[in-house]
């Protein structure tokens, strides 16, 4: 069955090229996915495959059911966009003032689309049942993966599997990691108050612009000198905000940035530690305050046999030539709720545009993807779709 489905998969390449292409051209950002969402449902109709819309907000669920009893398999892909203009110089160029898919979310959707209308072509040879899930509002927390769980998109699954196109990473690479690959990713908010006044009378006033420059060096310190150095962690002050005059001193300051962590504790931890070094630095200069912590997605945590079993397939996967280690990231996704409630793993599938020494980042105004990822993408979910019963029952026999 396998081969059979990648050579339908090779087939329909060009209509994965094609359905990436005009989700490119028509962005939405999160929350706000309304004709992609539409289009999702629309292409699942045609085929003739049940689905659910609006799960959770904007989602789509559909269900292939197998002709064969097996467990309960769930593939996962976002399809929001970023408010950020489209620079590159390409026919496919976004057509949305100031919206553009900036993260690949336009390639996991298509890659999706066209493997389930394959799988549903094989369905009478299928173990099992397979639950699509498009997930909206990945980019914004409290992102759109919460809500849809809460919604059941994941009733009765049994294992997940989701991939993240990745345009820093060579074409044909699939990189992976067992136990958290990617940080749990939380904002905070210091507003601080001190008293304004003339600037040439700095000794009349309790300068907020001051005490807030001291607190965002006093916040280094507390992944430096409070935290384990084993243990990794971010804080970064993204955002500093004091309008005023150029003569006179501000009264209040603002401070807005975020927290990246992989250990529950650690992340716990700063969160105190930020109220008491904003406290105690507030106190030095006078000055009060308040502070918000809003936790965003906890961290991807991949489980080890699902891990094992995706490394253990990914490398006879035609267009694969390198399965590797992945190193930990910093950056946040709300895949994490799913391994939260179902076993299931995480990877990542190269991307690197051909041609270029270095690609632009995601999240940037130029960001592309080398199209060929969308086949090995869907070839590699394919197979740790159609093979995860044999491996289930090859485990079970080592253990007897």
């Amino acid at each position: 069955m396998l081969n059979k489905l990648n050579i339908m998969l090779e087939n329909h390449f060009d209509e994965m090229v094609e359905i990436r292409r005009y989700l490119h051209q028509y962005p939405e950002v999160s929350f706000k996915e309304f004709q992609t969402a539409a289009y999702i449902a629309d292409y699942y109709k045609k085929l003739g495959i049940s689905f659910r819309s609006n799960v959770g907000g904007n989602g789509i669920v559909a269900t292939i059911g197998g002709g064969r009893p097996g467990k309960t398999i769930a593939l996962r892909a976002d399809f929001d966009a970023l408010p950020i203009q489209d620079e590159k110089e390409v026919e496919y160029k976004s057509k949305v003032p100031g919206v553009m898919h900036a993260c690949g979310h336009d390639g996991h959707t298509a890659t999706l689309l066209v493997l389930a209308k394959c799988l549903n072509e094989l369905k009478d040879d299928l173990e099992g049942t397979v639950v699509l899930i498009h997930q909206h509002a990945e980019e914004y927390a409290p992102g759109g993966a919460i809500a849809m769980i809460n919604d059941d998109c994941l009733k009765e699954v049994d294992v997940i599997f989701g991939t993240h196109l990745w345009s820093g990473v060579e074409l044909g690479t699939i990189k992976y990691r067992v136990g958290p690959v990617m940080a749990a990713a939380d904002r905070f908010t210091i507003n601080v108050k001190g008293s304004g006044g003339h600037g040439a009378q700095p000794h009349k006033t309790k300068d907020a612009i001051v005490t807030a420059s001291q607190l965002v060096l006093n916040l280094q310190q507390i992944v430096s000198r409070r935290v384990n150095p084993i243990d990794a962690a971010v804080i970064s002050v993204g955002s500093f905000k004091a309008e005023n005059a150029f003569n006179v001193i501000a009264d209040t300051a603002q401070l807005i940035g975020t927290v990246r962590t992989f250990n529950e504790e650690v992340r716990e931890q700063i969160e105190v530690e930020i109220n008491t070094v904003a406290a105690a630095t507030c106190a030095l200069n006078g000055s009060t305050y308040d502070y918000e912590f809003t936790r965003g997605y906890p961290a991807v945590v991949n489980h080890k046999d699902e891990t094992e079993y995706l490394v253990s397939i990914a490398s006879n996967v035609e267009g694969v030539d390198y399965v590797t280690e992945n190193e930990q990231h910093m950056g946040g996704e709300d895949f994490s709720y799913y391994l939260q409630h179902v076993k299931g793993t995480f990877f990542f599938t190269g991307a690197k545009p051909e041609g270029v020494e270095v690609a632009y980042p995601h999240h940037h105004p130029k960001f592309d993807i080398n199209e060929k990822s969308l086949l090995i993408a869907a070839k590699t979910l394919g197979a740790a779709t159609v093979l995860y019963h044999q491996h289930e029952k090859e485990k079970l026999v080592s253990l007897q």
